[in-house]
């Protein structure tokens, strides 16, 4: 049963958790997004102490190495590369977007009541794989870091920075619903109008980070630590960038 101590900044709000198995222990929060350099070594210092373990305990660091904002992306991953280095222990690379659509996957039984489904013979696992999920990270203006996952967590369309329109992704609402989440999606709800759309409010942290941490340690999917760098995704934005994104 591996002990790891998962790591999100990210974006707006940062966490780290420790876990054993699939088990939660302990987790810090924070919500000031500025803060996240200053928030995380207390915050893991915190979590040994309410375990009463060594630091040294841990069998993998696991953090989210992106799409997000560009400072938070380094904060994490400089972090967990560091303690990994000092420790002897592996690193776990985790895609933001896939901890983002765990969270709404874990959410599943408020997300069919949000839809009004009513009760059938069909469990609510059976109906939850007619969703799909798309969370989304704003990227200024129309854009945004953006995926489309089934309900095992398969990319439908891969991390991508994405402009947002009326008829994006309609090709894919027209067929099924879509639980659309994250920073970015609020603007999106703004000029959407399609009825297979869905909004979720949910708030993913590091606790959802832990089924997917605990798979990559399992199949030792560990990341090469001196050679590790965050996936931005896109070039850091300047105001003379002016680099767009994809349009689905």
């Amino acid at each position: 049963m591996p002990l790891i101590l998962n790591i999100d900044t990210a974006t707006e709000h940062a966490s780290v958790c420790i876990s054993e198995n699939e088990k939660l222990l302990c987790i810090e929060k924070s919500f000031e997004q500025k803060d996240h350099a200053s928030f995380i070594q207390p915050a893991i210092k915190k979590l040994f102490e309410n375990i009463h373990q060594q630091i040294s305990s841990i069998d993998a660091v696991a953090v989210t190495a992106g799409p997000g904002s560009y400072t938070g992306l380094r904060v994490g991953l400089a972090t967990a590369k560091g303690l990994c280095y000092a420790l002897n222990k592996p690193l776990i690379l985790l895609n933001t977007l896939e901890v983002m659509a765990q969270a709404s996957i874990e959410k599943q039984s408020s997300i069919v009541a949000t839809c009004n489904l009513q009760p059938e013979t069909n469990s609510s696992e059976s109906q939850i794989s007619e969703f799909l999920f798309c969370p989304m990270i704003d990227a200024r203006r129309m854009e945004v870091f953006t995926a489309l996952y089934d309900s095992e967590l398969q990319a439908i369309i891969k991390p991508a920075a994405v402009i947002l329109e009326e008829d994006s992704f309609k090709n894919y609402l027209d067929k099924q619903r879509i639980v659309f989440s994250g920073s970015g999606s609020g603007k999106f709800k703004k000029i959407i109008r399609h009825p297979n759309a869905i909004f979720s409010e949910v708030q993913h942290s590091a606790r959802h980070m832990i089924t997917l941490s605990v798979e990559f340690f399992s199949h030792k999917q560990f990341a090469d630590i001196a050679y590790s760098e965050p996936f931005y995704l896109k070039e850091f934005f300047t105001t003379s960038n002016k680099h767009y994104g994809k349009k689905f």
